[in-house]
């Protein structure tokens, strides 16, 4: 004799998933949202369910910074030819930073055959590689506390290493230097606490956005960040540069009913074999400095 799951069945076991899951009807009218998408987003069902996956809440950007909700979304194209997609894109979180995910589409359908809908299912591309790397960093002395990046002295290390590396075996390093445009002002007007709230929306963005196996993002110095970046170009470092400058201006954290966003300043400059860690930070933060006074919110490279 067969038994028939109950439907709860099914709900509980989406809700077990680690990946976010979600379903939209054919006017992409969210109608269900799984435990594990609450999880990555910091969404929960209630807030999502009845709206709009277009109505600026998840966001989903690609690294080159075209917004897939209002132009490209790969729902509405499932919905339309039925063909399941696969893309990694940054979507918005609750708390406001950037989250990397990789998501596949496919149609749902009713009894007769005809779509009525679709599905998306995400999952976070970094956490265990992050998760494995800040446990490291604790034992190691070499977390910022505040912001779950490296520390300047986890940074100071790696310089050295890495500079070795280039002398010995040729492998190139980029550096890019970072600061929180007008931080003081942040600080000095919407209190310290928010200032810590926007330091650690800054690192995470920064910190989501470039490959955890291969670049290191740590905290200098108060509002200041570098980003050592192994085996890149010129036209690489240009490229990540922007793509940090673009993402960290599309988020912000939201303190009651005030949306408090800020932009960073860069600096890029690749490294030299006679370079010490010294002389390559002091030419990357110079860039940085030129970008502030070209108006702030850009990158710079020599």
């Amino acid at each position: 004799m067969s038994i028939e799951p109950n439907p709860d069945f099914y709900q509980e076991l989406l809700d077990n998933l680690r990946d976010g899951v979600y379903f939209v009807d054919h006017h992409r009218r969210i109608t269900f949202w799984n435990k594990g998408a609450e999880r990555l987003t910091g969404f929960l069902s209630p807030q999502m369910i009845g709206s709009r996956c277009s109505d600026d809440l998840l966001m989903h950007v690609t690294e080159d910074g075209i917004s897939l909700c209002r132009s490209d979304c790969p729902l509405s194209a499932t919905i339309l030819d039925g063909k399941a997609r696969d893309a990694q894109v940054f979507l918005h979180h609750r708390a406001e930073h950037r989250v990397p995910v990789l998501i596949r589409t496919g149609p749902i359908r009713n009894g007769y055959g005809e779509i009525v809908g679709a599905f998306e299912i995400f999952s976070d591309v970094t956490a265990n590689t992050q998760a494995s790397r800040i446990a490291e960093l604790e034992k190691m002395t070499y977390l910022d506390s505040l912001t779950q990046t490296g520390n300047r002295r986890f940074a100071e290390v790696n310089l050295k290493s890495r500079l070795e590396d280039l002398r010995d075996h040729q492998i190139p390093l980029g550096l890019l230097f970072a600061d929180i445009d007008r931080f003081k002002w942040i600080n000095d007007n919407l209190g310290h606490q928010i200032g810590d709230e926007v330091l650690k929306m800054v690192a995470q963005t920064i910190a989501n956005a470039v490959r955890s196996s291969f670049d290191l993002v740590c905290r200098w110095g108060g509002e200041e960040f570098t980003v050592l970046l192994l085996n890149v170009d010129r036209s690489h470092l240009a490229l990540i540069g922007e793509k940090l400058r673009y993402l960290v201006e599309q988020s912000g954290i939201r303190q009651d009913s005030r949306f408090v966003s800020t932009t960073i300043s860069l600096g890029g400059t690749m490294a030299q074999p006679d370079d010490s860690a010294e002389t390559l930070v002091e030419r990357a933060d110079r860039l940085m400095y030129r970008s502030k006074t070209n108006g702030r919110n850009r990158v710079t490279l020599d």
